[in-house]
């Protein structure tokens, strides 16, 4: 059944991909790194949904971007359909094994310890010469099934394939929150031991949250390797995840839809802090946070939510 939001969704996708040549090459290249961003920022969505939040999953982005780099440095296969692909299920793969420890814990010691992986991961790079050691290492130009674009051409080519696996996350991730197991995430936030009690097993409901968030922490890691052109150890770093969680906050978890907007909003308002306050951007970025905070604590897609109110309240 097609709903509103279904439809104002797939418009503005559509819009989204046809206003690409008419804007400058820099708007195009920051979208482009946003909507691959709000790929991991979905898969927090689907883990604080449940009252999971996780510091770690810079460990699935860089994960995601290293499997690429490493396939063309080590290959020379450029092909962005299967290097993206090949970026999410080493993510996932990770995610499943990781998961069986971090599906026991809940809370402060879920979030911690995921972000105790990411750092293991964060010094194995940076003590491993032939993977780059700290300057990391770049990334070929790739190709799309054996189309070569370059210059302005390769920035359009990156931005749509982008949008169009964000458009088929978004709607995956919108079918598994409609589903039995997707359901089930505020009852296992609220009280996870009656949810027990109905037989579910609820360890292996977040095992799967797990291994969703990082099958899509390493499709938007591989899409910004591509997109940078460059992987470096501080994809992994601690602050790498922060910013993912920061993206979140500003987001919601009220809607898909929130999280490519909110990383949107977020990579537009560093830009711009960076470039008009280049030494007072940080603080301009914890002021958008604080006001989120403090008038919208449910994220941009509590707007949503409430405008539907009020129209439901008018006579």
């Amino acid at each position: 059944m097609i709903t509103r939001e279904k439809l104002a969704g797939g418009l503005a996708f559509l819009f989204a991909a046809a206003a690409a040549p008419l804007a400058p090459e820099w708007v195009v290249s920051l979208a482009t790194i946003a909507f691959a961003n709000a790929l991991v920022v979905l898969g927090l969505v689907v883990l604080w949904r449940t009252g999971l939040v996780s510091f770690g999953q810079a460990l699935y982005y860089c994960i995601g971007a290293y499997t690429v780099a490493l396939i063309v440095r080590w290959s020379g296969f450029t092909d962005a359909f299967a290097l993206v692909a090949l970026g999410g299920v080493g993510a996932g793969i990770v995610a499943a094994l990781v998961g069986f420890l971090l599906a026991r814990y809940r809370e402060i010691f879920f979030a911690m310890l995921s972000l105790a992986l990411s750092m293991i991961l964060y010094g194995v790079l940076v003590k491993t010469e032939t993977l780059g050691s700290t300057d990391g290492f770049s990334v070929s130009t790739p190709s799309f099934l054996g189309y070569r674009p370059h210059g302005e051409a390769l920035g359009l080519s990156l931005y749509w394939f982008t949008l169009a696996i964000d458009a088929v996350a978004a709607v995956l991730v919108g079918a598994y929150f409609r589903s039995v197991a997707g359901s089930l995430a505020t009852p296992i936030r609220d009280n996870e031991i009656r949810v027990e009690f109905l037989g579910v097993s609820v360890t292996r409901i977040i095992h799967t949250k797990v291994v969703i968030a990082g099958v899509l922490g390493g499709l938007g890691g591989a899409l910004a390797a591509l997109t940078i052109g460059h992987v470096d150890p501080a994809m992994s770093y601690w602050t790498t995840s922060g910013g993912f969680v920061f993206v979140t906050i500003l987001a919601g978890a009220g809607s898909v839809a929130a999280a490519f907007v909110g990383s949107l909003v977020f990579e537009m308002v560093r830009s711009f802090a960076v470039d008009i306050m280049p030494g007072l951007w940080q603080m301009v970025l914890g002021s958008v946070l604080l006001l989120t905070i403090l008038f919208l604590p449910d994220g941009l897609g509590s707007l949503v939510a409430r405008l539907r109110k009020r129209e439901e309240a008018k006579p």
